[in-house]
């Protein structure tokens, strides 16, 4: 009776182990694929000086245009350095908002559109787009399995004895975006 006993303590204390281990495992590639996120984000934030410059030089009594980009960018900045995904989220969102606005600026200004130095950062920050948008699929995906590992029984026992918490998910709050753009002929 005692050796069954035995068997059965020695069997739940090593599911809690792999368990605990499989949970660890997931929780580390949903960071790591943030950081890859974040390697995006710092690129744009990087740039997008560079671009405001630019449109500075052209479109000048746009000032209160430029600002509200320079302070988007700086917010965000300020979010990666806090260490909350969803404040950095929020934070993104803001700043793509303000792009949009900046390229819009951009469209009343034929000279600004022309120049090089503008359709490189443009396409820069295209580049980073794409790469950002794949970045953020691939950590939705694993949010999603860190989440519903968490929650299924009895994992969600042993996730809540060792306080293992849900992520958020990199989504879209600017209904902007959600929107199909308007093509013209």
């Amino acid at each position: 009776m005692i050796l069954y006993g035995g068997i059965a303590l020695g069997v739940l204390v090593l599911y809690v182990i792999i368990t605990y281990n499989r949970l660890i495992g997931i929780k580390n590639r949903v960071l790591e694929a943030w950081s890859g996120i974040d390697v995006q984000l710092k690129k744009r934030y990087d740039l997008i000086p560079n671009l405001v410059n630019t449109v500075k030089g052209y479109a000048s009594h746009e000032s209160g245009t430029l600002e509200k980009v320079i302070q988007a960018r700086n917010m965000a900045v300020t979010a990666s350095k806090s260490g909350s995904i969803s404040d950095q989220v929020q934070a993104e969102n803001v700043l793509a908002g303000s792009l949009r606005g900046l390229f819009a600026v951009a469209e009343s200004y034929p000279d600004l559109k022309a120049n090089a130095s503008f359709l490189e950062l443009q396409a820069a920050l295209s580049d980073i787009k794409e790469e950002l948008q794949n970045a953020r699929r691939f950590y939705n995906a694993l949010v999603r399995d860190s989440n519903t590992a968490i929650e299924v029984f009895p994992a969600n026992i042993i996730a809540g004895i060792f306080n293992f918490q849900k992520f958020t998910f990199f989504e879209i709050t600017d209904d902007a975006e959600r929107k199909n753009p308007v093509v013209q002929f």
